[in-house]
């Protein structure tokens, strides 16, 4: 017992408190035996003369160990035990079984119905000693575990409302987004607008949008800003704002002579004025690519910019479809870039595509891209459908090439049909 002494086991647990404990035995010999080795290690043991009485305790009070005697009138240890075990708690209660049974069916007996450690009867000081320590690491394991798992939960709370609120922002983003995008189908005097914008799940950057120059002069663009999110999103909105249907003295594709006249820019020019734009006042890491479009009204032809978007497609009224355009780089990269306006004439019938690259960029589960060739085919193919259900025939054939794959990044088309003048 001396030896013991010097080496006291800690009687606190994971809090600082002190160790619980409840000894059960109706022999009040044993019961004062085995109490007397607790208080000399500076427990404060319950004690109880049945399994009753120590129930009565078990309802008012947590108790972080059991030592309990097999043999009882009444209920007994195992009985005890499974019904400590099945009670409603906070931490995890170890329990001891005190016993003078010895064979290995008894012993397995005792493990199933809950008991975590046992002791022989008459009770040796140094293995009781031994059963406390295992008995308080144990305790002071569950409890540590208990407290992370806490920290823990706490964490993914806070994780969840910051995920919340990132969704709130995030719908609040795509509304702001589907906002940018005018009315899907717009009819003209010689020509009519259908506008195709599917969104792939999340916040992108694809714009695409029109607006009048003049009474025979219509602006067409189809734009893609890097990356995805609310960042996108926000640098989407400044650029429809630069591009502005209704206030010339926001949009960029106009320019104030000394007479306060407005003044139109070529496709080149405006590319160069959003690059500037976006490398000068805009401190933001994207950059976008697009295709821009002046269209005459009057005779079909059409001056376009393109700065890293897709080629623009042309579907001639017989159905031959082609791509047009040199390509240019993105905007929003490299100071001082010049940007080339080039032209193509529009024929009576004649349709003018375009779109971002989730479109020719598609894939389906053979890592297989829609590409330009099949969207040029089914282009053709349906030259006799027109406006939104022309462009509801492409995203048709694109789900179909899909085949349950979902789209990586937005499609969005705008689509321009010339009714006016044969070009000569």
């Amino acid at each position: 017992m001396d030896n013991l002494q010097k080496k006291l086991p800690d009687p606190t647990i994971e809090n600082g408190d002190l160790l619980n404990v409840l000894v059960v035995d109706d022999s009040k010999l044993q019961l004062k035996i085995v109490s007397s080795y607790l208080k000399k290690w500076g427990l404060k043991p319950v004690q109880c003369l049945s399994a009753k009485e120590a129930l009565e305790h078990c309802q008012v009070r947590n108790f972080d160990l059991v030592i309990s005697d097999w043999m009882m009138p009444d209920m007994n240890g195992l009985e005890f035990c499974q019904t400590f075990k099945a009670m409603e708690r906070d931490s995890y209660g170890y329990f001891i079984l005190l016993t003078s049974k010895s064979a290995k069916e008894e012993i397995a007996e005792g493990l199933s119905s809950g008991a975590d450690d046992f002791l022989s009867k008459p009770v040796n000081p140094e293995e009781l000693f031994g059963r406390l320590q295992a008995g308080g690491r144990i305790i002071k394991m569950e409890q540590s575990l208990q407290e992370k798992n806490k920290h823990i939960s706490e964490t993914l709370a806070k994780v969840q409302a910051l995920n919340d609120e990132i969704r709130k922002d995030l719908l609040a983003a795509e509304k702001l987004q589907l906002s940018l995008i005018p009315e899907h189908h717009q009819k003209l005097d010689t020509g009519d607008i259908s506008i195709l914008f599917k969104s792939c799940g999340h916040v992108g950057g694809d714009l695409v949008g029109f607006f009048k120059f003049s009474s025979n002069r219509l602006g067409m663009y189809s734009i893609d800003v890097s990356g995805h999110g609310i960042s996108s999103a926000l640098v989407t909105a400044r650029l429809a704002g630069y591009l502005s249907r209704n206030n010339k003295a926001q949009n960029i594709a106009f320019v104030r002579d000394k007479k306060g006249r407005f003044i139109q820019r070529s496709p080149a020019e405006i590319a160069k004025a959003l690059n500037n734009e976006l490398l000068a006042d805009m401190e933001t890491e994207h950059y976008f690519t697009m295709a821009f479009a002046d269209i005459h009204l009057d005779t079909g032809q059409v001056d376009f910019v393109q700065a890293g978007h897709p080629h623009p497609a042309i579907v001639r009224q017989d159905g031959v479809s082609e791509l047009a355009g040199n390509g240019g780089p993105p905007i929003g990269l490299v100071e001082g870039v010049e940007y080339r306006t080039e032209t193509l004439h529009l024929n009576h019938g004649d349709k003018l595509l375009l779109y971002s690259d989730g479109i020719t960029e598609c894939q389906n589960a053979k890592d297989e891209l829609y590409d330009d060739d099949k969207m040029l085919e089914t282009l053709s193919n349906h030259i006799d459908s027109s406006g939104l259900e022309y462009l509801n025939t492409l995203l048709w054939d694109l789900s179909q090439f899909a085949n349950g794959v979902p789209f990586y990044d937005d499609l969005s088309a705008i689509l321009f049909e010339f009714s006016g003048k044969v070009h000569q």
